[in-house]
């Protein structure tokens, strides 16, 4: 079993308009990850993932991708805290919020 971490994930290129935090929010539910998605004002999408090491390591890496309408020019990630963690839904392991 591995051990859980959390990770606070930028993504930048086209990915809004695209389904990405749809595709998002699939893949982390699928994976049974905690978290949240949402859109920036500058055009980014930000999240954050909750979970086993080895899945939030590879919910990283898919992000690195998106899905096929997306063009990912960076991920930039680091250790999230669980504040960040609760602005998902309470009754929500896993969230769309709103724009920041």
């Amino acid at each position: 079993m591995s051990d859980r971490t959390m990770v606070h994930v930028m993504i930048h290129g086209r990915v809004q308009g695209v389904g990405y935090r749809a595709w998002v929010e699939d893949q982390a539910i699928l994976n049974g990850l905690e978290g949240w998605v949402r859109n920036r004002t500058d055009g980014s999408v930000e999240a954050v993932f909750a979970g086993p090491a080895d899945d939030v390591a590879a919910m990283v890496g898919a992000c690195r991708k998106g899905p096929p309408a997306a063009r990912v020019d960076r991920v930039v990630d680091e250790p999230a805290t669980a504040d960040q963690l609760v602005l998902r839904r309470p009754s929500e392991p896993f969230s769309v919020i709103q724009t920041a």
